[in-house]
């Protein structure tokens, strides 16, 4: 990454405007691909070209706009002795890593779905620190952590979203509540229904990382 601060702009009904990238990462494989000092990457879905934009967006009646129907924009505390879990599920990009890592206290299916005695706190923190979208987040004494800090780097998943690490500028775009620029998952299969953010609608459109341009 460069060393200035890496900014994003989600460009009205568009791709997703990238400076300061020298590149992205390929995940799982750590595959760099280089990046101009201005790109512009693909959030409709469509691109024959991904992660970058060809131009689809504009054949394939792409809206970047939120989805009135949406998980609402709401954050929930769980108290554990000194220790508060903070969740906003309108902002949860369905990874999985909380349930997978942590089911004692991340429970499918449950309500209330989070269970602050179910781990210790060392655990629980542990697990939240692997929130890629910011749903997560965590107090001790009053006092919240939510900033990982780090270098910079932008990454992408095959089917599946942008993942921000280190820090970013997100211009134009209104962050929910308890929402973080440290870390985010962005959406690039064009369904969320919380655009910019990641809503995990990739899994129910099956989104295709070789799809061709519509």
């Amino acid at each position: 990454m460069s060393k200035q601060r890496l900014r994003i702009t989600p460009t009205k009904d568009g791709p997703y405007q990238v400076e300061h990238a020298s590149s992205i990462t390929r995940m799982p494989d750590g595959t760099d691909l280089d990046m101009p000092p201005r790109a512009f990457l693909c959030r409709c879905g469509g691109s024959s070209n991904k992660p970058f934009c060809d131009g689809t967006h504009a054949r394939n009646g792409f809206s970047g706009d939120k989805d009135p129907g949406r998980v609402p924009d709401q954050r929930d505390d769980y108290v554990q002795g000194n220790l508060t879990i903070h969740d906003n599920r309108g902002l949860c990009a369905h990874a999985g890593r909380c349930t997978d890592n942590l089911a004692s206290v991340f429970r499918l299916g449950t309500e209330p779905w989070i269970d602050p005695d179910g781990a210790t706190a060392e655990q629980i923190i542990a697990v939240i620190d692997m929130c890629p979208s910011g749903a997560l987040s965590y107090s001790i004494d009053g006092v919240e952590h939510r900033d990982r800090g780090g270098p910079s780097s932008l990454a992408f998943v095959p089917g599946g979203p942008y993942l921000v690490a280190g820090g970013a500028e997100l211009d134009g775009a209104e962050l929910p509540a308890g929402a973080t620029t440290d870390h985010m998952a962005l959406c690039r299969c064009g369904a969320s229904q919380n655009k910019p953010f990641c809503s995990g609608k990739h899994w129910d459109v099956t989104f295709d990382e070789d799809a061709s341009g519509q």
